[in-house]
């Protein structure tokens, strides 16, 4: 085969010919008459000719490394992690190269890599490796996962950092080459001040900071003192950053939001200096977020915090991985393979052998699954600690407030809380949880109390304000002069409150006080210690300078009551991290939740996560559910979907439900961090249906080598569609 005209390599002339379909990928590009390389020699490399390459391709059959020939002309440029662009099958196609070796295993003459995109080491080993794990145990494609690790390139930084490797090797003759991965102009980590005293209340806290710092793979879970102006998490985990950064090595955090970003970019660069630190996010830009990736990946800088992508930051001499609040729904990656960050870094500090630190103020049952497991300690304060920092709960659904207040179940804004939230405004701001974003998103009929649908459609109606016309929530067309379906009546009562009714009515209970409103729409990072009523949907809580007077922790039964497996503990969570913004009982701060159910309520007013997230996995177990197990689904059409399953090679031992049909819309739940609409909607032309297996984790790698086999083999025979494959997604039940 000549040079560009086909794959990686030539087959031998009595070999099968090679699958090389490429179904799903864009429509194939002209292949130029000339390999666009340097001007040189097209001669082979002198060393190591030959270069894996992974290509750029989402088609699960292409998931492997090719070789190409290196020429000579490539040979300086063509590093191990550089980006290249070669020609496959008649098409142009981008690739890293992964490895350089002497000689290939493929007989015939190879295709020639056609040009260096980046000359720079882009992907790290380690990374690859990471990815690789990633894609194993999420049943995913490699280059799915890299899409998600390595940063779009900016051509205009990769030549700002070439021209500086090679201005730092023309002043120091014996600096390593451009092309060896290295930075000679590396800062040497200065002397900085570590405040080491916040883990002397967690029992066994400073051990496992010392061991961590000194390099051994100290692993922990921390139950976070609810202490927001002493030594909350950000505090904690930069404390152990910064340490473990004077100590000489590493350390990368990730967190579930921007605003969690921005507390502890603050409270890092307080210890270190910004200069020292580089943050990973998408509203950042794409120049200045590539341009921290290659300073980690040149190992100018050694500290990374950012969202889900920094868990796989180029960080060298790496000893320490961080993540808070594991429990957020945020961490799952929506695009396949649809990878938890909280297993990237668990395979990370595996892989890499680092400690790992995971923080929050509750616990999720898969943090007290690694506890359980002795894979982590649990680090958590003393019950006397506990009391001294944490504010006082009150639950409206014991039997003191029942019987003071009767109607206290039935109302949205019992007297009790309507008490301390009066009282509370006096001494600075009170926080008002809500569960739902926006003024009415569901409305009904006032007479016959049916749901009020669109005409057009059929969808549910909401407000936006209570002034405007009710707009349906799937056409967005408004519906004015609407009319009862059942009843004919034409008046709307609101079944379902959001954030801007609730700080509507607010404002009317207490004329004399700013409402202050955060949610999705406008997310309020911070709030002042002045008094005022700041209404917040879970997850977008203001921190308040000097912490809230008090806290409302509304709409507890509409939360706990959706029809989801972890509607409890995430619940729970959102009321732990709520509660933790609020001044200590011995400051007056006080929580009122206003829910009757038994076990989260008892909860948090012990304030005892461990114990809840304990007994949520006991109970799993016993279920067999997750995460004591772990889930796969699998979703497409009907026939596919009955193939695939016939020809997976299954372990006796997994549990296979279905396939049963997806209904027009599942889950449906839309507020922020809450699972929305699973695998797609069902169509009228190709109904969907979904499996669900569950096996163990002895046979775990079993089954997803399974899956992804099958997988790839039904893209490249395309007998059927090839179904859509998710591990380990909270959503799913």
């Amino acid at each position: 085969m000549s040079e560009g005209s086909g794959s990686g390599a030539a087959p031998h002339p009595d070999a099968a010919p090679e699958q090389l379909s490429l179904a799903g990928l864009p429509a194939p590009a002209a292949a130029p008459q000339q390999p666009e390389v340097p001007v040189g020699s097209e001669g082979p490399a002198p060393e190591n000719p030959i270069a894996k390459i992974l290509l750029d391709a989402y088609v699960p059959h292409l998931d492997r490394l090719f070789d190409y020939r290196v020429t000579a002309g490539l040979d300086q440029h063509a590093v191990v992690g550089a980006k290249v662009s070669v020609v496959f099958s008649g098409r142009l196609m981008t690739g890293w190269i992964v490895d350089r070796v002497a000689h290939s295993e493929v007989a015939g003459r190879l295709v020639s890599i056609r040009k260096i995109l980046s000359p720079l080491p882009v992907l790290q080993p380690a990374i690859v490796e990471l990815a690789q794990a990633v894609a194993a145990r999420s049943a995913g494609t490699v280059s799915d996962v890299l899409r998600v690790a390595v940063p779009p390139r900016v051509a205009r930084v990769d030549k700002e950092m070439l021209a500086r490797l090679k201005a730092a090797a023309a002043a120091d003759t014996e600096a390593e080459p451009p092309d060896s991965a290295t930075s000679d102009d590396e800062p040497a980590p200065a002397p900085v001040s570590v405040p080491r005293g916040p883990w002397r209340h967690y029992h066994g806290g400073p051990e496992w900071l010392t061991a961590a710092t000194e390099g051994a793979p100290a692993r922990a879970v921390v139950e976070v003192l609810p202490a927001p102006e002493d030594h909350d998490w950000a505090q904690l985990t930069a404390s152990a950053m910064a340490a473990t950064y004077e100590a000489g090595h590493g350390a990368l955090a990730v967190v579930p939001d921007y605003k969690s970003l921005e507390r502890l970019a603050a409270a890092l660069e307080s210890l270190v200096g910004c200069e020292r630190v580089v943050r990973l996010h998408a509203d950042d830009g794409p120049t200045p977020r590539y341009r921290g990736y290659m300073e980690l990946s040149l190992g100018r800088k050694r500290l990374a915090i950012g969202t889900r992508s920094a868990a796989y930051a180029p960080v060298r001499d790496l000893r320490l991985v961080c993540c808070h609040d594991d429990g957020d729904a945020s961490y799952v990656e929506q695009r396949a393979p649809y990878q938890h960050t909280r297993d990237v870094v668990l395979l990370r500090a595996q892989q890499q052998d680092t400690a790992a630190l995971f923080t929050g103020y509750s616990v999720s049952p898969e943090a007290q699954r690694l506890i359980s497991t002795g894979w982590a300690a649990h680090l958590r304060p003393e019950r006397a600690t506990l009391r001294t920092y944490s504010p006082r709960v009150e639950a409206t659904s014991d039997s003191f407030h029942v019987s003071r207040d009767p109607m206290a179940a039935r109302a949205r804004l019992p007297h009790e809380a309507y008490r301390v939230a009066q009282r509370a405004l006096a001494e600075g701001p009170v926080l008002v949880q809500v569960a739902r974003r926006g003024y009415a998103p569901f409305v009904a009929c006032e007479r016959c109390r049916a749901p009020a649908r669109c005409r057009g459609c059929g969808g549910s109606l909401s407000l936006r304000s209570g002034r405007e016309a009710p707009v349906c929530t799937w056409c967005g067309r408004n519906a004015h002069g609407w009319q009862c379906q059942e009843c004919g009546f034409q008046r709307l009562r609101l079944s379902k409150v959001g954030a801007l009714r609730t700080a509507e009515e607010l404002g009317r209970a207490f004329p004399q006080v700013p409402v202050i409103s955060s949610s999705a729409e406008h997310v309020r990072a911070d709030v002042g210690s002045d008094p005022a009523l700041v209404v917040a949907t879970p997850g977008a809580e203001p921190v308040a300078e000097g912490g809230y007077a008090a806290a409302l922790l509304l709409d507890g039964n509409e939360m706990l009551a959706r029809p989801w497996l972890r509607a409890e503990e995430q619940t729970l969570r959102r009321w732990f991290n709520a509660a933790a913004l609020v001044r200590s009982s011995t400051q007056g701060g006080t929580v009122v939740v206003t829910a009757d159910h038994d076990q989260a309520v008892g909860a948090l007013v012990r304030w005892d996560p461990s114990g809840h997230a304990y007994r949520q996995l006991q109970e799993r177990h016993e279920l067999g559910l997750p995460p004591a197990v772990r889930t796969a689904a699998l979703t497409g059409p009907r026939d596919a979907l009955t193939a695939t399953l016939r020809d997976l090679d299954l372990p006796s031992q997994v549990n296979v439900v279905g396939p049963a049909p997806l209904k027009d819309h599942v889950g449906g739940w839309s507020d922020e961090g809450d699972p929305g609409t699973l695998a797609g909607l069902a169509t009228e032309d190709e109904p969907q249906y979904r499996a669900l297996l569950f096996f163990g984790f002895g046979i775990a790698p079993q089954v997803t080598a399974a899956l992804r086999a099958e997988k790839a083999r039904a893209s490249a025979l395309r007998e059927h569609a090839v179904v859509n494959v998710r591990c380990d997604i909270t959503d799913l039940l």
